[in-house]
């Protein structure tokens, strides 16, 4: 039986998505579980890798099972014998051709930022701080530039395995508002596109704080774009306020 899985973790203590050896990892997690579960080695996909400290509200997951289980008993045992910090919030049934990564059609990151002098503990593991002033309208008009088909090599890991840097952000807003929770001035940086290479999302988040802040201007992010030149964008957020929203399939 092919099952479909929804996923939710905390990255913090995480070193990513991926098997790792040696390293605690949710892919790793859920593959013990799940192997326990059928009493063979399994394999389980991802919709794609997290980096270590990367958060997800919607992860994806596909698995082969050999043991006859409905998905509800299946969602209680995977949980039971996992930590607090990741669980399956849904398991279903899938068809025999369903693949977490290779079906899907698009993905929805989150960035979070809280901005102000105060960092509230609500959100120190899941949103960046940034103390200093910022110009959210600047930010929203730089956004604009990254809209569309390109080569993202200047906003993605100098090291890649990906065949093609090439990738369609179909959305990037940038929405901000008082947080009640934290009370304090909470910025998201919503992302969509087709795909997405290591860093990605963080470096344009990263180069749009940079623009908020005056220190490049909307010229430079063009060339970046253009010429493929790390030099030109701005550093890379960190991984804390990062978070994997949604996975889309058809």
């Amino acid at each position: 039986m092919n099952f479909k899985l929804l996923i939710q973790y905390d990255g913090t203590d995480f070193h990513g998505w991926q098997v790792q050896e040696d390293q605690r990892t949710v892919q790793g997690e859920l593959t013990r579980v799940l192997s326990l579960l059928d009493d063979r080695p399994v394999t389980v996909h991802g919709s794609g890798r997290t980096d270590a400290g990367v958060h997800a509200e919607g992860q994806v997951a596909s698995v082969n099972l050999r043991r006859e289980i409905t998905p509800a008993k299946l969602r209680s045992a995977i949980n039971g014998n996992l930590d607090r910090d990741v669980r399956v919030l849904f398991a279903e049934v899938a068809t025999g051709h369903f693949h977490a990564r290779y079906s899907a059609v698009g993905k929805t990151y989150v960035y979070r930022l809280v901005h102000g002098p105060i960092m509230s503990p609500f959100w120190v593991r899941f949103a960046h701080q940034e103390a200093r002033p910022i110009d959210l309208d600047r930010m929203r008009s730089c956004a604009r530039l990254f809209i569309g088909e390109h080569d993202w090599t200047a906003f993605s890991a100098a090291q890649s395995d990906a065949e093609s840097r090439v990738r369609k952000i179909t959305n990037l807003g940038i929405s901000g508002g008082w947080d009640g929770r934290g009370l304090c001035h909470l910025i998201e940086f919503t992302v969509s596109a087709n795909g997405f290479l290591r860093y990605m999302v963080r470096s344009i988040v990263g180069t749009l704080l940079a623009a908020g802040r005056g220190e490049i201007e909307a010229d430079m992010i063009e060339r970046a774009i253009r010429e493929g030149d790390r030099n030109l964008v701005g550093a890379t957020a960190p991984a804390c306020g990062l978070t994997l929203l949604r996975v889309q399939y058809d």
